[in-house]
Parts: structure tokens; sequence; C-alpha cells
């Protein structure tokens, strides 16, 4: 049984993922896989393959900025303070439409996150890194494929 934790800012795990900064705030390994909390700070344009996992639901609160986030067919407008809701087994997908944005995301249980780290690097300091070219989507796959996600397509525009 996993007791009482704190992560501190300065202690965050930072990557690079997708042109993105992410902070793995609480992992499967922190929670006992109870769940996991990831913060993503993006640039307008940044966005998640259309995707669906099979074991883990995924919540996102948005802190700065607007999301669509694409979830079986409907598109939610996600402005500062919005949460909304990906149950597990059902396609979703997120685009930045504001400058930048900054949201959490709520993963649960536990056991996607390692995709983030097989698939990003670390970050050399706590910003957006520089734009990065196209993402190899036969790795992306390959990865999330590891985790029980399957990539479905392309991400929303």
């Amino acid at each position: 049984m996993t007791g009482p934790f704190q992560t501190p800012h300065a202690d965050t795990r930072w990557l690079w993922h997708l042109g993105s900064l992410l902070q793995l705030k609480a992992t499967g390994e922190d929670t006992g896989g109870r769940f996991a909390v990831t913060e993503h700070t993006c640039r307008q344009g940044a966005a998640a393959p259309l995707h669906r996992h099979s074991r883990e639901d995924e919540t996102f609160v948005v802190l700065e900025g607007e999301l669509s986030i694409h979830i079986d067919g409907q598109v939610f407008r996600a402005a500062a303070g919005s949460l909304t809701f990906a149950p597990r087994g059902i396609s979703h997908a997120y685009r930045v439409e504001s400058p930048t944005c900054r949201f959490l995301a709520l993963i649960t249980p536990a056991g996607f996150e390692p995709w983030f780290t097989d698939t990003g690097e670390p970050a050399t300091s706590p910003t957006l890194p520089p734009r990065p070219g196209p993402a190899d989507t036969a790795i992306l796959a390959d990865a999330a494929a590891r985790y029980g996600v399957e990539l479905l397509g392309p991400p929303p525009r």
C-alpha cells in the first residue's frame, strides 16, 4: 500500500514530448498503480494522435489556455478551469487552440505514463523545447501498443 507523498515542483520529472514540455507529477510507481498525473505545457497546434486506451480513463483539466478535445466523434472546447473525461475504450485526441496551453492529465489507473518517457526525451530545462519535426508514427504506435493503447489516426485539425 502506498502512503502519503508529495512531489515538490523542483523535483518534477521534466520531458520534452512531441514539441511540448511534460512534467510527470505522479506515476504508478508513486501511487501503487492507482493513478498518474502529467502536466503539459504546449504551443498552439500541438496535438495528440487519435487513440484509444484499453485499460485507462483519461481526465483533462485545463489550467491555462484552451484545448479542443475530440472524444468518440464529439468535440469539447475546454477552456481554463474546465474538466473533460475520456473513458477507456473510446477514441480521443486533443489539439491546443490558444497560443499556449497548460493542462493536467489524470490517468486512472496508472500504467500508460511510461509511454511518455519511451517516446520523449529528458528536458534540459523546464521550458518549451525547440519546435520538432514530424513525429515517427510507427515508433509512437509501437510504444503505445506495449501499454494497451491503439493509435487510430492523425491528430485532429
